[in-house]
């Protein structure tokens, strides 16, 4: 399972700026102005060879004075117990203050791995400006840069050796997992109920009402399933709090644990923003999902059509995704649902032959040359499926940043055009080609 790794630290020290930087994107919002953070942000991050789920948080404060941040103090602390390492974010050039010795007290009780990061830190000045954190008891303090990238490379290497262990892997393919997740009050509880035929999971009207990860396990005819039922994601602004940690934490662990997703919508709020939210990190995990459109007994059946059109447009980043109406109280259309979910459970596990693979990717080439990008032109000399759970492929070409996103695309769609992949993400990477693979593979293109 992956790692889930927050970055705690008081308003206004950089956090997000940091988050966005080891992320590699503009994930989180960032301004100036203390308190910005409002809703819990998360990436799925590559760090040296270890994928963490990364959470940005709200500014911590020791004593709230207001409303607001007594509920964002109560979430990060939730968060904070709930995370495998802690990044804890200080101000170099405000220096130590009375807030930040507070915080290092609360983080020292819980004996979580923590990686002191003094930010802020462009000049050399500022970077001997550092020792002053040591009185915190949290160990080295490193000078790090959120907004011009210095110190990055160390504060992963230290945040990556306080890590737990990464444990063998299960055995992932005798016993399929599926995750049941969704927003608060979709009918998740119920759809639990429902796919296994008896309520072992409390069912009620109440948003919230799950709050742990559930494991039922039950057998569909002679397959033995493992289902997890979590407690939801809170839509984003909900009473001005954002994201629920414990809720968020559960779920994203629940998602990076399963082999399929079931993300279930309401049918009568259908599609909000948060259900997209949640759709794109089950596709950053590389997941398999299932679109479930719950209390389909409330709309109209002759609507479907127009559904499946939002639905096109706004999950089209997962339009590899099988899409059922049903209503876990009627019982409609949830027959269907596991067995939908362990073909897409099956094609996770397909492997293909190298010269297969090889084969389809030239002709691909072939048929449609990668764009120039100025004087030159990508290649790939060999490629070859390097796992299952999920598929993932491996081209070695000429040069990696000559890959554009849509060419990308393009060789994925070939690959699920020939091949299947439905209901499952699928992993595409391009390395370097080594001289002597480039010699004795072949080009592709």
């Amino acid at each position: 399972m992956e790692p889930v790794v927050s970055i705690v630290g008081r308003p206004n020290v950089g956090k997000s700026t940091l988050f966005n930087r080891i992320a590699g994107a503009p994930i989180a919002i960032v301004e100036d102005l203390p308190g910005t953070t409002r809703d819990r942000i998360f990436a799925s991050v590559d760090m040296l060879g270890r994928t963490v789920t990364l959470i940005d948080t709200g500014g911590l404060e020791p004593r709230p004075g207001d409303e607001m941040s007594r509920k964002i103090k109560k979430q990060v602390e939730i968060a904070i117990a709930e995370s495998d390492a802690i990044i804890f974010v200080v101000d170099v050039r405000e220096g130590l203050i009375a807030a930040d010795q507070e915080i290092a007290d609360q983080l020292r009780k819980l004996g979580k791995p923590v990686v002191l990061a003094a930010n802020k830190a462009e000049t050399e000045k500022l970077r001997h400006a550092c020792g002053d954190f040591y009185q915190l008891g949290l160990g080295d303090p490193l000078p790090v840069s959120g907004h011009h990238g210095k110190g990055i490379m160390e504060l992963l290497d230290s945040l990556v050796s306080k890590l737990p262990a990464a444990g063998e892997k299960a055995e992932e393919n005798v016993r399929p997992r599926l995750a049941i997740v969704g927003r608060p009050n979709v009918g998740k509880s119920m759809m639990v109920n429902a796919l296994v035929g008896q309520e072992r999971v409390i069912v009620d009207v109440t948003a919230g009402t799950t709050r742990d990860a559930t494991d039922t396990v039950f057998k569909h005819h002679d397959t033995e399933v493992v289902l997890v039922d979590t407690a939801g994601m809170r839509k984003r602004g909900k009473a001005g709090t954002g994201l629920e940690y414990y809720t968020l934490v559960r779920t994203l662990r629940a998602i990076n644990r399963c082999d399929v997703a079931l993300l279930v919508m309401d049918a009568s709020e259908f599609i909000t923003a948060q259900d997209t939210h949640i759709a794109g990190y089950i596709k950053e995990a590389c997941k398999g999902v299932v679109l479930l459109v719950n209390k389909w007994d409330l709309v109209d059946g002759d609507m479907r059509d127009e559904y499946m059109d939002v639905i096109d447009r706004r999950m089209k980043f997962i339009a590899h995704a099988p899409v059922l109406f049903v209503s876990a109280l009627t019982g409609l259309g949830v027959k269907d649902i596991i067995p939908v979910a362990l073909e897409a459970w099956r094609e996770r596990q397909k492997q293909l032959p190298d010269d297969v693979i090889n084969k389809l990717i030239r002709e691909a080439v072939g048929a449609h040359a990668p764009p120039p990008r100025g004087t030159r032109r990508l290649e790939v000399v060999r490629a070859y499926q390097g796992g299952t759970n999920p598929p993932s492929f491996t081209f070695l070409v000429n040069d990696p940043a000559l890959v554009h996103f849509s060419y990308e695309r393009y060789l994925e769609n070939r690959l699920r055009q020939t091949f299947g992949f439905a209901g499952t993400s699928v992993k595409m990477q391009f390395r370097k080609a080594s001289k002597r693979s480039s010699k004795t593979g072949g080009k592709v293109s």
